[in-house]
């Protein structure tokens, strides 16, 4: 609950437009919250919007999830103060035309996720590229690193002279492991990634909208699951300079987005 509160009073930076677009803020940032944030196909993001009168093709959602998917992580990961010392990295298999890639992920003790990066390799340069992303977005190196047995991170460590404790073992890095799981659901959703660049640009998005929301699994009681999400909504709404839209809500300070609803919107 202090990451949240936290989070919600770092800066923000770089504002994102909305200007020559028909359709209202509102609907837009709704679209792209309905995309990123759960198992959804373009087309039951259509069929969601049209239930709420809002008249649009799967192509519209497609054109905006392009369009304002990185310039919303981009300001989720500017909104955050720090994340955890010990980092978890791990990489999954991922099939695009019959050809393997690697999709590499790295996820800090509590469970948010550092960084992706596809690559068609599982060596030491492909862990060594993976390093150098991370220290540069993170701009400091990690207290502890938790790998499975792949001898290419300890190798990337020494190329790049890491002096860190490492740990490899494979029951150490559930947390890393476990990380992969949505973006697998996804993917069946999704009936495969198109292309290598499909995938880094949807899970670069989709792992820091996961962030956003990631502490209101974590709570003792349905008060503080309810706070927790509150935070989170106002927060969304910050990142995208669009209060979230919906029914009115109890929120659990001043500071968070008042809510209204959405009227009968056409492409006519």
């Amino acid at each position: 609950m202090k990451r949240a509160a936290a989070q919600q009073n770092a800066p923000v930076i770089d504002t994102i437009s909305y200007a020559g677009y028909r359709f209202p803020p509102d609907v837009i940032s709704y679209a792209v919250w309905l995309y990123y944030r759960f198992p959804l196909s373009l087309r039951m993001v259509e069929e969601l919007l049209a239930a709420r009168g809002i008249e649009l093709t799967y192509e519209t959602v497609r054109r905006w999830s392009l369009k304002f998917g990185l310039g919303i992580a981009r300001r989720i990961r500017s909104t955050t103060l720090g994340r955890g010392d010990k980092w978890n990295l791990d990489e999954v298999v991922v099939t695009i035309n019959g050809k393997k890639h690697w999709l590499w992920r790295a996820v800090d003790q509590h469970g948010a996720v550092l960084d992706v990066l596809v690559q068609s390799r599982r060596d030491r340069h492909a862990a060594r590229r993976l390093m150098r992303k991370l220290l540069k977005k993170q701009g400091r190196a990690p207290r502890v690193l938790i790998t499975d047995k792949l001898k290419s991170y300890a190798a990337a460590n020494r190329d790049l002279g890491i002096n860190v404790e490492h740990r490899q073992h494979k029951g150490l890095n559930n947390r890393a492991e476990n990380s992969h799981q949505p973006t697998r659901v996804r993917e069946k959703v999704m009936r495969r990634f198109k292309s290598a660049r499909h995938l880094q640009r949807f899970a670069s998005v989709h792992d820091q909208v996961g962030n956003l929301f990631m502490y209101c699994r974590y709570n003792t009681n349905a008060q503080q699951k309810r706070e927790a999400r509150d935070q989170a909504f106002a927060a969304w709404g910050r990142v995208t300079c669009v209060p979230m839209p919906g029914p009115p809500r109890r929120v659990s300070s001043a500071s968070s987005c008042a809510a209204f609803s959405f009227g009968r919107t056409s492409t006519s």
